[in-house]
């Protein structure tokens, strides 16, 4: 059992002093607010890559109370550099857990504060915007906190890709399907891959910084250009990369990051949004279809809606019915295409895993 009577203090880049209990580990973390108000899936959401260098706010009032347990992840280990919740649990209810979050946050060395009104919070960061924080159960000398918050680097301009991507190559699915994809990895997650094999699929999962040449050896049908952290713009390599493989004229689908890289090398230019998105029920409408999905989101970058509209060799497929932001774009006479949330959802609503169907279609299509 946790010591429930440690304090701890949160201190945000704006002077906001907020005071908790602390959960997890002890000690001091820094790094970008952020808030995701999805009632499921915290497992997901803390392992998610994606989220890498981020201090994140979970809107739901109980957070823990079904446990962990090992298929519920998208990486190695947690990724964020720490939470704020509300009521973080250490009793749990499913049988099939193999621990507590608590535990399991104590193992992952994240630390964290609890007994923080967290929609006053997420109030505050909407009206705000995204900034730094800092939270320590070490010391609860604020202005000790404040100085070393200072010193925080701002994500703006920041490359993180590269920190959260396998350092060696590797391949997963079935060898023999002529359907091989080229993954780029830019913090991909695992069950993103998974909805790739699950269409027999073939892939190879290259480190971030991989050259061109070296991806190109593997001879894939197709190229996916995955979701990570960090500022796109920041990213020169992986934008001259995706040139590349555009130049190819194979099929090319991006996910999140994936998405602004795809519009990077179309110059089309990126910038930092106001808070961000980041939960499980957005509204986007397919443009296309003239359907809507409900998606899982996750970014604090987008791209920029006027360079697309003036763009001739782009296509818009998807926007957000809450703030009209680019959601997906298709590159004209090339079978190029990406989506800024996430349709492999997990967690989250499956409305839009037809996506994957499309790009394995799209492989299919050209090898025939």
């Amino acid at each position: 059992m946790h010591d429930k009577t440690i304090p701890a203090v949160l201190v945000l880049a704006d002077g906001t002093v907020v005071h908790g209990k602390a959960f997890g580990a002890i000690g001091t973390t820094t790094g970008e607010i952020c808030f995701n108000t999805g009632m499921t899936g915290y497992q997901e959401v803390f392992t998610d890559p994606s989220y890498f260098g981020q201090i994140l706010i979970m809107n739901s009032a109980h957070i823990g109370n079904y446990g962990v347990m090992d298929a519920d992840v998208e990486s190695d280990s947690v990724k964020i550099n720490g939470l704020i919740g509300r009521n973080l649990e250490e009793q749990y209810s499913r049988k099939m857990a193999n621990g507590s979050l608590h535990d399991y946050m104590v193992a992952n060395k994240i630390v964290s504060i609890e007994g923080v009104d967290t929609r006053a919070l997420v109030a505050h960061i909407r009206t705000k915007g995204a900034m730094n924080c800092i939270i320590s159960s070490e010391t609860t000398d604020v202005e000790a906190l404040k100085k070393q918050l200072a010193a925080v680097p701002d994500m703006d301009g920041l490359e993180l890709a590269s920190k959260v991507s396998t350092t060696k190559a590797y391949e997963m699915g079935d060898p023999a399907s002529p359907v091989r994809i080229a993954v780029m990895d830019y913090g991909v997650k695992q069950h993103i891959l998974s909805c790739m094999t699950s269409r027999g699929a073939y892939l190879k999962v290259f480190p971030a910084k991989t050259s061109f040449a070296e991806v190109k050896q593997f001879n894939p049908a197709g190229y996916f250009i995955s979701n990570g952290p960090g500022d796109p713009a920041a990213m020169d390599y992986a934008i001259s990369t995706v040139k590349e493989i555009l130049a190819e004229n194979k099929p090319v689908f991006g996910i999140c990051l994936g998405h602004q890289l795809l519009a990077l090398a179309n110059n089309i230019p990126t910038f930092k949004m106001h808070h961000g998105h980041r939960g499980l029920n957005h509204p986007v409408k397919n443009l296309q279809t003239g359907l809507s999905e409900i998606t899982t989101q996750n970014h604090g970058f987008g791209v920029q809606p006027d360079a697309v509209k003036k763009a001739d060799h782009i296509e818009i497929t998807h926007v957000n019915l809450n703030d009209q932001s680019i959601e997906g774009i298709r590159v004209k006479g090339k079978p190029a295409f990406s989506v800024q949330y996430h349709p492999e959802s997990t967690p989250g609503p499956h409305d839009s895993r037809y996506l994957f169907d499309d790009f394995i279609g799209e492989i299919k299509a050209s090898l025939s």
